[in-house]
């Protein structure tokens, strides 16, 4: 999962950029990058870490011009060098860079074919680095030296064609203007928004609306599935639809999840679906355990929050925070090793005894999917002394790995995977265990845009939309996705060094 920004404005973009990404750093805290344009160079500083690491006031001075893309990255498979940072950039035709968030199920036969049909090095084990060569090419073959929108559309419409997997996308064609695009089905967000200034209109895509939000843009809609929006340097606005056969079907854990609660994507408001979940996940309770001695609801900060609050009130039981967080901890679920989330554990939150105390705690968490973190929390409500401990999940067992940009590790460390729910129980120390049913996560969302009849959820139900994962893709994800693999291709990148602000 990353999150990516393109703006075309009429003056500097370097610090809006900055600003997006610091609002969406909770989907990928890896590595960063921004790439600018003043109509004739590219500008480019990415590395790995935080956005505020990453940029300091001599790289944001080097940025200039009034377009420009940033990325923050999410340690997907195969991807954690500084040189795997985004965005990725070609000469030709004309100058293209790219952010992308998702990944692509086809990737190394695309790489095949654009090195055996297309004559392109790919430089990197990066699928996004794959995606702008394929685009690049189609591109160059379209184009004219006065490119016109009808030759993006061209060229976005034979990438529907060849690829195949998730990508919301964001292009900068240097001296033409910015380009967003989605995959057929509209797996990964991607909206857009404007606002009026004195000199003329200014344009932004974002993964999330709440990063349109924090730079005053106004939001004015998502981009569709398969569509294509291309953004002309005089501010005019061009959309066309070019996948033939579009079906909206988005990804339902980035509303279990990935997305901000104060985020608007695909017309689903994120908090009220939260809330919707969290109604669902106690009316479960209400059903199939009418008898509950439940003392107290508590969260695992901070996304279980909403649903955890309006579990409580619909079971009439107290609501407590019970864990203390340190903000400069991150999201251990995109940690790369076990190890590391492990250590994180306790780093990231603290027990406040008195709430947990001779009492029944109900823990509520958006989702289980290692069972490392919920053990470890579990094991602190014990020690802060809970009589008993149960855990309520607001989202189904995780059985499956995600190919679509989300990078649920290995099959064989799912904690879902091969084990009944009273197994999990067991394994993570609880002394009772509640899913959500996938039913009732899927109603919570469609409830929010009645207009999307099917979700992704192939986490849950292994169902994959685009059609095209078979068992031999799945081994191949296996193998490079365990930690013990990752721990390895990251001993190796240590001796990497810092990237630089780049002009081309």
């Amino acid at each position: 999962m990353c999150g990516i920004i393109g703006i075309l404005a009429k003056t500097p973009v370097n610090q809006t950029i900055y600003d997006g990404l610091t609002v969406l750093q909770h989907r990928g805290q890896d590595a960063a990058g921004i790439l600018t344009s003043d109509g004739r160079h590219v500008y480019l500083r990415k590395d790995n870490g935080l956005v505020r690491d990453v940029f300091r006031q001599q790289h944001m001075l080097a940025l200039k011009g009034h377009m420009g893309i940033g990325h923050v990255r999410y340690p997907t498979a195969g991807c954690d060098s500084p040189a795997e940072a985004q965005p990725f950039f070609v000469n030709s035709p004309f100058g293209l860079a790219l952010a992308h968030n998702g990944n692509l199920t086809n990737a190394a036969e695309l790489k095949d074919e654009l090195f055996r049909e297309d004559l392109r090095h790919i430089n990197t084990e990066s699928d996004s680095e794959i995606l702008l060569n394929v685009f690049a090419h189609e591109l160059e073959a379209v184009g004219r030296l006065q490119l016109a929108p009808e030759h993006i559309f061209r060229a976005v419409s034979a990438v529907h064609r060849r690829a195949r997997g998730a990508y919301a996308v964001t292009v900068l064609i240097v001296g033409f203007g910015i380009l967003a695009f989605r995959d057929p089905y509209g797996i990964r967000p991607l909206v857009y928004g404007s606002r009026q200034t004195d000199q003329g209109p200014e344009h932004m895509f974002a993964s999330e609306s709440v990063a349109l939000d924090v730079v005053g843009y106004d939001m004015v809609r998502d981009v569709e599935p398969g569509e294509a929006v291309f953004i002309d340097l005089n501010g005019q606005v061009h959309a066309r639809q070019c996948a033939d056969d579009p079906e909206h079907v988005p990804c339902i854990f980035e509303y279990v999840y990935m997305a901000r609660p104060d985020s608007i994507i695909d017309g689903i408001a994120v908090h009220k679906t939260r809330l919707r979940m969290g109604e669902k996940l106690a009316r479960k309770i209400q059903r199939v355990w009418p008898d509950h001695d439940i003392d107290v609801v508590i969260p695992i900060p901070d996304t279980s929050r909403t649903a955890a609050q309006q579990m409580a009130e619909v079971l009439d039981l107290k609501y407590r925070e019970g864990f203390i967080k340190n903000r400069y901890i991150g999201r251990t679920f995109i940690m790369p090793g076990q190890a590391q989330r492990k250590k994180s554990v306790r780093q990231k939150l603290n027990a406040i005894d008195l709430e947990f105390r001779g009492k029944n705690v109900l823990l509520v968490d958006d989702s289980i999917v290692r069972g490392t973190t919920s053990k470890q929390i579990i094991q602190m409500a014990r020690e802060a002394g809970a009589k008993k401990v149960y855990f309520a999940s607001a989202a189904p067992p995780v059985r499956y790995p995600n190919v679509y940009g989300i990078d649920m590790p290995s099959v064989n460390e799912l904690i879902g995977n091969g084990r009944s729910e009273a197994q999990i129980a067991q394994a993570i120390g609880a002394d009772k265990l509640i899913y959500q049913d996938l039913a009732d996560l899927i109603e919570a969302a469609h409830e929010g845009n009645p207009k999307i009849n099917r979700f992704d959820a192939s986490c849950f139900d292994g169902v994959y939309v685009t059609g095209d994962v078979s068992r031999a893709y799945l081994d191949r994800i296996e193998r490079v996705r365990n930690d013990t693999a990752k721990q390895e291709k990251s001993s190796n990148n240590l001796n990497a060094t810092e990237a630089e602000v780049y002009i081309y």
